[in-house]
């Protein structure tokens, strides 16, 4: 895939018409509202299997199953010009593999043959995924750019379909010139609403860790993940882009900026057997590519997207600071915003019945 912005591209075209896959996720609600506030969006289709998680005003919402088999239907039907995929699986404590590779692989082709299918009037096609397809063993270099080889076949299920997914968008992008393919590999997220396997682990009396090992950790905060995507969207910047603050942590510096808290340290043969037990007991779930990365660690080259003209806001180690204010801060006053549930029902109510006052002056 090539890279760089096309030349004289500054911002969405005007009448932008919008598909977010993953509506009801952390990733794909915050880009759904993010893009209800550009009034160059004209139209947000959002898909999912679940109801949306953040209160949305203009967005569509579409029940989809796993494979997103109802999709080509809708690209036509909306007159889609815009994907964005957010819905790929990173954590594979979250489902089965078979479930995983369903909402994957089978969910990814299923895009772009509706993408790329006669008469298609996608344009842009954007997909979030995960450094993970690098994976982490000792022969890895410090950083890995974005045409940097993995030093070891995928060990894992998430990793496979990772790949195996990108595989996919190499070879549509080679056969739709026409479509400008952005694919966003973004490393470690940790911020004050996300919650993943490592910011589980980093919140607890004893961080985990393996005998042995301090390895040294990439982050990026969840705000900065919002903005890269919304860059690639906005400025239509095609190509492979690693997403990840600037710097490398050691695992014990990441745990005394976290509350400068002991650590529990995993034995470094039968690690898997070892951390067991944490799951069984409810406090923490690490999956074989998370206990990689508390081995060898991961460190990603962030320069290209830098170079289309992304700027991030923070630091890998102003990411995890400002993660740990958030917690911190919930713990001493908690928080008061109450959970948003999302009634069919009720939305068609303040977006259709004249009953509702509107406020003419901002339409």
């Amino acid at each position: 895939m090539a890279t760089g912005a096309p030349e004289g591209v500054t911002g969405i075209a005007k009448g932008r018409r919008v598909l977010v896959t993953g509506l009801a996720s952390f990733w794909g609600g915050r880009i759904a509202q993010q893009l209800e506030a550009d009034p160059t969006v004209d139209v947000i289709v959002g898909l999912d299997r679940r109801e949306p998680t953040v209160p949305l005003d203009r967005t569509e919402f579409v029940r989809a199953d796993e494979s997103y088999s109802i999709l080509s239907r809708i690209v036509k039907a909306a007159q889609i010009d815009t994907i964005v995929h957010t819905f790929l699986i990173v954590d594979s404590t979250m489902m089965s593999n078979r479930t995983l590779h369903e909402i994957n692989v089978i969910g990814t082709m299923n895009l772009l043959a509706a993408a790329g299918a006669a008469g298609s009037t996608v344009r842009t096609v954007i997909v979030k995924s995960s450094t993970l397809v690098y994976g982490s063993t000792a022969r890895d270099p410090v950083w890995f750019r974005e045409d940097t080889p993995r030093s070891a076949p995928p060990r894992t299920r998430v990793e496979s379909s990772l790949l195996e997914v990108e595989g996919y968008l190499r070879d549509f992008a080679e056969d739709n010139p026409h479509v400008a393919v952005s694919l966003l590999r973004i490393s470690n997220v940790v911020g004050r609403a996300i919650t993943t396997p490592l910011v589980a682990a980093l919140q607890l009396p004893l961080v985990p860790a393996i005998a042995g090992f301090d390895p040294r950790f990439q982050f990026v905060e969840e705000g900065d993940v919002v903005r890269s995507l919304l860059f690639v969207l906005r400025h239509q910047v095609p190509g492979v882009f690693n997403v990840a603050g600037d710097g490398l942590l050691p695992w014990t510096e990441v745990g005394a900026i976290c509350g400068d808290k002991p650590f529990f340290y995993l034995p470094p043969v039968l690690t898997g057997v070892a951390a067991a037990p944490l799951r069984r007991l409810g406090l923490v779930d690490l999956p074989e590519e998370i206990l990689d990365l508390l081995r060898y660690g991961r460190g990603v080259d962030n320069r290209r997207l830098k170079q289309a003209g992304f700027r991030y806001e923070h630091t890998s180690a102003g990411a995890v600071e400002r993660f740990w204010e958030g917690v911190r801060l919930r713990r001493t006053v908690g928080t008061s915003e109450p959970d948003f549930v999302y009634d069919p029902e009720v939305e068609s109510f303040f977006r259709r019945s004249p009953a509702v006052v509107r406020d003419l002056t901002s339409s």
